[in-house]
């Protein structure tokens, strides 16, 4: 079936005509006498095209066109009209109409128009589909992550969608900074508007600047056309700076000018051009130290530093880790045409003891390999992940063992680390974390997780009465 079509028209004789015509193309074609019989229609079906007359008794095709704009459907709507009354036609292209025709209809005419109309249609459809794709994936709802530290920052997240405030994000390279930026974009007013990503360290530093802000024809070598900037294409919308650290002096200037006066200039020109954008920057170095360096501008700093918040590494958040590799495990399974149903408890163990120096973005490279070498198998073998992943490498001074036949609860074996840490830093959080390589903040949790306390003789939260359990876990 090419497509689905309503004809609207008050002569029987015209509506069946035109139903055998577009029939015979293959397109399913319902029919109604009038504009009224039309609307009760749309509570039933879905249409890719109307085809109605112009002029009916009670509502015309104008009105009908009208509602069904108001509606917000995905249809063409092709007008049919007399001689007398194509004024009337043209006008009606004004509130929304795909075209119209004139009576009588040509059949080739018709068959054009009509399979226009429908690839419109089908158009918008993919479009809004698309579109509704890109608010669920970058949704905050759909950002993996229930650990303590990634909680706070989805907190923030929630507050900043509904400014428009330059938004500072912190972070090691492959944290997900960017899914972080376009999350606050298509959970914004913004959301319907462009959103423009630069990395300002992969631009070679001659085409960054004509890259943000464009130039006039004949503004240097090879300039022969005019070329409107990223500012210039993010009208309305957001624009991601990434490595915002590695921006020359001139342009961090230039970058100001366009924060303070919301404005920019191409090269080579003479007017200021308005812009109406929200900044969103990134980087992975700390840029106080780098305005103590000579290299980042403080005044620049103060201007993007209004909403600040760092994305925590995956080894200060590990807790995440299964959640992430269930994700991802899932988006392969897709892409691949896998049929995975998990990770083994050996590969698990692995996963979480990693430190990650890649972070997020190396656990979904892992993963993804994992699942396309994978051959008839229902879940991820600790064999399939690369040697530097399950080869435990210890630093001087602490002990390895091996996992027992019958295996191990890890909730136990982090309980245990934890305590004997505690125990060594005279609990002293600081200092248990700092013998744990993790953030004071993700101990912090991690305490209140299992209810670990000095002065308690309770057995910490999800600790069973056993043997293994209790009598090792009194504090």
């Amino acid at each position: 079936m090419k497509g689905s079509i309503l004809v609207v028209d008050d002569e029987k004789g015209q509506r069946d005509i035109l139903k055998t015509i577009l029939e015979r193309e293959g397109y399913d074609v319902s029919t109604a006498h009038s504009a009224a019989e039309a609307l009760r229609f749309f509570c039933e079906n879905l249409f890719d095209v109307v085809l109605t007359d112009l002029k009916m008794p009670g509502m015309d095709g104008i009105e009908l066109l009208k509602k069904i704009i108001q509606e917000k459907n995905p249809i063409s709507v092709v007008l049919m009209t007399a001689h007398g009354t194509i004024s009337s036609a043209v006008d009606a292209m004004k509130f929304g109409a795909f075209d119209y025709l004139t009576k009588p209809l040509e059949r080739d005419e018709l068959l054009v128009v009509v399979k226009r109309a429908v690839e419109k249609a089908n158009l918008i459809k993919e479009n809004t589909f698309l579109k509704q794709q890109l608010e669920d994936r970058f949704s905050i709802e759909g950002i993996v992550g229930s650990s303590g530290v990634m909680q706070d920052v989805l907190k923030i997240l929630k507050k900043v969608c509904a400014g428009n405030s330059t938004v500072l994000i912190y972070g090691e390279s492959g944290t997900g900074k960017e899914l972080i930026a376009r999350a606050i974009h298509y959970n914004s007013p913004r959301k319907d508007k462009p959103f423009m990503a630069v990395n300002c360290a992969a631009i070679p530093e001659t085409l960054l600047e004509s890259e943000l802000f464009g130039y006039e024809k004949g503004a240097f070598t090879g300039a022969n056309a005019r070329k409107a900037g990223l500012f210039e294409a993010a009208q309305g919308g957001t624009i991601f700076l990434d490595e915002v650290a590695e921006l020359l002096f001139s342009l961090q200037a230039k970058l100001l000018r366009v924060i303070q006066e919301r404005e920019v200039r191409r090269i080579g020109g003479k007017d200021n051009i308005k812009v109406d954008v929200r900044i969103i920057t990134a980087t992975n170095k700390i840029l106080e130290g780098e305005i103590k360096k000579g290299k980042f501008r403080e005044d620049l700093y103060y201007r993007l530093n209004v909403i600040a918040f760092k994305l925590p590494p995956l080894r200060e958040r590990s807790e995440d880790i299964p959640d992430l590799v269930d994700h991802f495990i899932k988006k392969y399974n897709k892409a691949l045409d896998k049929k995975i149903t998990g990770v083994s408890k050996d590969a698990m163990v692995s996963l979480i003891n990693y430190p990650w120096p890649g972070n997020v973005r190396q656990l979904e490279s892992v993963i993804e390999r994992a699942i396309l070498f994978s051959d008839d198998v229902s879940a991820i073998e600790a064999d399939l992940l690369p040697l530097e992943v399950t080869q435990k490498i210890y630093p001087a001074g602490k002990i390895d063992f091996d996992i027992p036949r019958e295996g191990i609860s890890f909730e136990e074996l982090e309980i245990d680390l934890i305590v004997k840490a505690m125990q060594k830093s005279d609990w002293v959080i600081a200092k248990a974390a700092q013998l744990l390589g993790m953030s004071y903040r993700t101990l912090q949790y991690r305490l209140n997780k299992f209810g670990i306390r000095k002065d308690s003789e309770a057995i910490p939260k999800g600790i069973p009465n056993t043997p293994n359990g209790l009598e090792r876990r009194r504090l």
